[in-house]
């Protein structure tokens, strides 16, 4: 079938497999450019392996370090008449090319939240790899059945306490438009904490633990994003932010148990703003991000998920390296996003930009391609108008 792009408000609802190869390609060729990351991780089990960071964090550990990857991620395949999720394409494509490199690749694709699908890819480790020297937690899920109460948990993106009201942008329209967002209730609030917090990523390190399958002196490490002060009544002070703030919970505690095992860690690495499946779905930060791509861009400091996880693993995590933390015990990979002269020039620009000047203050082009690069659309030396096979296996 010939495959195009067909965008419906923050998502696509196709993608194109021959492009999203080309796209985890080009992740793979930055990793490999930069060279070997030594001392990295043997045995690493990535949970939400099929996109965005947790993708890029796979193809760091298997192209930089050779390292033995398991991806836990929830993909649906194609169906008649219609392709298959953009993260089964990308797992297909890193599959096999980790596994021409000769480096092992497994997948389990399930719900990473049940108890199911820890058992599964607890055989698979204790059967293909051995003890689990890295854990990156990366899960970005809208909903969460509670693996023990059974109860159904929905995050929402809202402020807390008050109505929010800020600029936003129709990425597709490039309309700028007022949006106002109201306030969620302590049961919405609680429910966001329940999806994105941080007992699921406890319940894969105890599970870990109990099957004897955590290497002494592990690494744990799952991620989060913080931001300017424009984005925060949404991010940082909103829902998610509450999250994110159980999500810090547990990698103390996670941490203290490492710590306890063979002298390991575990940490929150703030990574920057990027365009993927979950930042389009936030109001406000497709603007923000727009801009600061134009200011990034301009100052040579623009990064993509494939360079921020190469420079987390190669100048934080390994190649003779330890994290660097900030006050708050977190590895900060938005540095360059935050240095005070970034986010004033995005400051300056905020207010001025509307509809009518949207394409000459921002990277409205750039969020764009970005955009569609995640669904498999827009990369060079592909032809769009060709027939593709879109019924692929997942081995």
């Amino acid at each position: 079938m010939i495959i195009k792009p067909k965008v419906r408000g923050f998502v696509c609802v196709t993608a194109h497999p021959t492009g999203c190869a080309a796209h985890v390609q080009e992740q793979i060729d930055h990793v490999k450019a930069k060279g070997p990351i030594k001392g990295g991780p043997r045995n690493a089990l990535i949970i939400g392996a099929s996109t965005g960071y947790g993708l890029a964090s796979r193809i760091a550990a298997s192209f930089g370090s050779g390292a033995k990857t398991l991806g836990v991620f929830f993909e649906r395949p194609s169906e008649d008449g219609r392709p298959a999720t953009p993260g089964w394409y990308n797992t297909i494509a890193f599959t096999n090319a980790a596994r021409a490199a000769g480096n092992y690749a497994g997948n389990v694709n399930g719900d990473a939240f049940s108890d199911d699908i820890k058992k599964q890819t607890l055989e698979m480790i204790a059967r293909d790899m051995g003890p689990i020297d890295l854990i990156v937690y990366s899960l970005a899920s809208p909903r969460r059945q509670h693996p023990k109460t059974g109860a159904v948990h929905k995050s929402v993106l809202k402020p807390l306490g008050a109505p929010y009201s800020n600029k936003t942008v129709d990425t597709d329209k490039g309309i700028v438009s007022e949006v106002t967002i109201e306030p969620a209730n302590d049961l919405e609030a609680a429910d966001t904490v329940a999806v994105m917090g941080g007992e699921d990523w406890e319940m894969w390190v105890q599970a870990l633990a109990d099957a004897k399958l955590l290497a002494p002196g592990a690494t744990a490490v799952a991620y989060s994003y913080i931001g300017p002060s424009h984005t925060w009544p949404i991010y940082k002070d909103g829902t998610i932010g509450r999250a994110k703030v159980d999500l810090e919970r547990a990698a103390r505690a996670i941490d203290a148990k490492l710590k306890a095992h063979g002298n390991g860690r575990a940490f929150i690495s703030v990574n920057k703003a990027l365009v993927t499946q979950a930042s389009s779905a936030i109001p406000v930060v497709p603007l923000y991000i727009s801009i600061l791509y134009k200011v990034m861009k301009a100052k040579g400091l623009h990064e993509g998920c494939g360079e921020q996880m190469q420079r987390l693993f190669a100048t934080q995590l390994y190649n003779g390296h330890s994290p660097k933390f900030d006050s708050e015990g977190r590895v900060r990979v938005d540095d360059w996003e935050m240095r005070p002269e970034i986010q004033a020039a995005v400051a300056e620009i905020w207010p001025k930009v509307d509809t009518e000047n949207l394409a000459q203050l921002t990277d409205i082009a750039g969020y764009r391609e970005e955009f569609l690069k995640l669904f498999g659309f827009g990369l060079p030396g592909i032809n769009y108008d060709a027939e593709v096979e879109p019924h692929i296996p997942l081995s």
